[in-house]
């Protein structure tokens, strides 16, 4: 089935027809939007108003084109190959993980606890998209801001991020599993959003997640959880600073145990729920 004709109401239909066992009505609009915004740049005021309009053929294809995308469970984020996050936009690919709020609600816990501070140096282990690194470089313009991960793929795309949201920003290919320091520095900060998710929790999670989303950058054995925990713990006792810290995003359901994981390791740790009222975050100083 294709979209009738070139005016934006039988778009409009359309994406409802196809979408409407997927999103409810006010996620199909707020999808359409950002369809619109992206292809035509269009704002929503003009969405609004422009119902009998006309677009031409080659719009006409891409839309075409993003909602059967969407009907197949692909995200948004993907379809139109962008995300806002923290104030900037960032690009993301099947290489990178969609940034989370939670994940923007860690940037701003570190930006309100080291603004009195200036950090000097930051480094973000398992960086994706570079989300976490490029917001901080923003935060504090003064610091060097070092980022490593694994996937060759992924450093590319957070270079091209740092390039467009002018963040000075340093990347590295590197495993943290192997506690590698490709910057050859110490640090103030040491933050990351590892994977975290435990096979068994597969059930749980949308499929447009698990068909999407890049399976090493999300989980972990069921018979070792908190196995990158216990590398960038390692990692963080030899390189951070005297009065560094180390932040952790973490599994809500593994909050204690993380914690517990990190005291054992010599870290005075501090939980923090997010906006839902789950752990999600861990604070830690080296005792």
């Amino acid at each position: 089935m294709r979209i009738p004709s070139n005016k934006v109401c039988d778009i409009e239909r359309f994406a409802y027809s196809e979408l409407e066992e997927i999103y409810n009505r006010n996620e199909i609009r707020t999808l359409l939007q950002m369809l619109f915004e992206h292809f035509l740049g269009w704002s929503m005021a003009h969405f609004l108003i422009s119902k009998n309009k006309t677009i031409n053929q080659s719009d006409l294809l891409k839309l075409n084109f993003a909602i059967k995308d969407l009907r197949k469970g692909k995200p948004i984020q993907y379809v139109i190959g962008n995300v806002e996050f923290c104030d900037t936009k960032l690009s993301v690919s099947k290489d990178t993980l969609i940034p989370r709020p939670e994940t923007a609600e860690l940037v701003y816990l570190i930006a309100n606890n080291a603004k009195e501070h200036s950090p000097q140096h930051i480094l973000d282990l398992c960086t994706g998209s570079g989300c976490i690194a490029i917001a901080l470089a923003k935060a504090f313009p003064s610091a060097k801001v070092f980022a490593t991960d694994i996937s060759a793929e992924a450093v590319a795309v957070a270079k091209k991020n740092a390039e467009c949201n002018h963040a000075n920003v340093s990347f590295f290919v590197a495993d943290i599993l192997k506690k590698e320091n490709p910057a050859g520095e110490s640090y103030d900060i040491i933050v990351s959003n590892p994977p975290y998710v435990r096979e068994m929790e597969k059930a749980m999670m949308h499929r447009n997640v698990l068909d999407y989303e890049p399976y090493l950058a999300l989980f972990v054995p069921d018979d070792d959880p908190l196995l990158f925990y216990r590398h960038i713990a390692e990692f963080a006792s030899k390189h951070l600073r005297t009065g560094g810290k180390l932040y952790l995003e973490i599994n809500e359901a593994l909050g204690n145990e993380t914690a517990t994981m990190l005291q054992k390791q010599g870290y005075r740790c501090i939980v923090h729920k997010d906006s839902f009222g789950k752990d999600r975050m861990i604070e830690a100083a080296k005792s």
